[in-house]
């Protein structure tokens, strides 16, 4: 459940800053998905004791995790273009 709320949560984030800093959405979602990875997965889950630490996973589950959270970014931009299309 905290997985599918920090998902939304960041996708809300993205489409309000899409529209105050439409740079935002340069890389078509990438960018956010790779930043949403780093930040996330890399930083705060283990900062708050909810994983170990990002040296303790293989290289493999790394890469899972980034290739994941771009297509995450790209949906979400592409999502927030459809939404932006149909208002």
């Amino acid at each position: 459940a905290m997985h599918y709320a920090m998902g939304a949560t960041s996708g809300l984030i993205y489409g309000i800053s899409s529209e105050v800093a439409p740079i935002t959405t340069v890389g078509t979602g990438l960018p956010f998905g790779a930043a949403v990875w780093l930040v996330a997965d890399d930083v705060a889950v283990p900062a708050l004791g909810l994983s170990k630490s990002p040296t303790e996973f293989p290289l493999s589950t790394h890469a899972y995790a980034l290739s994941s959270h771009l297509v995450y970014g790209l949906t979400t931009d592409l999502v927030r273009r459809l939404l932006r299309g149909l208002l």
